[in-house]
């Protein structure tokens, strides 16, 4: 009765363990090619989604380098001041313009990195700061072009190390690295 079992048992392992290997290379064949088909699939996904990211992060990176352009004060003077100007409303009027501008593409941050929207902020704060401070030491009822005379003091003193010029630098660099 030994025998019998012993015979069956390798009987049935004659034809288990052949089945098994099949098994298993067909699993294992038929795992490699979903798993490539899946990368396929989602390299194509993510080829399409670019086609339509590209422009919208291409155009993020142009109006923020125009937003930084239009916040230098040497160009916001230029817009804003009028004939007659005080020079606390000279500088009420910059505050504002620069905030405004920032403001109207605060949007853009959805298409640029978080260190990015940060250089950016801070380059916008400290424009800030610079009308704000060098205003202050100065008569608010006064003509503004001793703001202007000052600022652009102050503008020559800092150079091409302004943290708008900085800010210009890593959204190019930014942009530089889609391609």
């Amino acid at each position: 009765m030994y025998a019998f079992d012993m015979e069956m048992f390798l009987e049935l392992l004659k034809y288990t363990i052949p089945g098994l290997i099949v098994f298993l290379t067909a699993y294992f064949l038929l795992k490699l090619y979903l798993d490539d088909r899946l990368r396929m699939e989602l390299a194509a996904q993510r080829s399409e989604a670019m086609k339509i990211t590209l422009p919208l992060r291409l155009q993020a990176y142009e109006r923020l380098t125009l937003l930084c352009d239009r916040v230098a004060i040497q160009n916001t003077l230029l817009r804003i001041r009028m004939p007659g100007m005080t020079t606390g409303g000279l500088r009420g009027a910059l505050l504002l313009s620069i905030s405004q501008e920032f403001d109207h593409n605060t949007s853009q941050q959805l298409y640029v990195s978080d260190t990015l929207w940060k250089i950016i902020s801070l380059a916008k704060n400290e424009t800030l700061n610079i009308v704000g401070e060098t205003a202050s030491d100065l008569d608010p009822n006064s003509d503004c072009s001793y703001l202007v005379e000052a600022l652009f003091k102050v503008i020559e003193e800092t150079g091409p190390a302004s943290t708008l010029q900085k800010a210009i630098v890593a959204i190019r660099t930014e942009a530089g690295q889609l391609f």
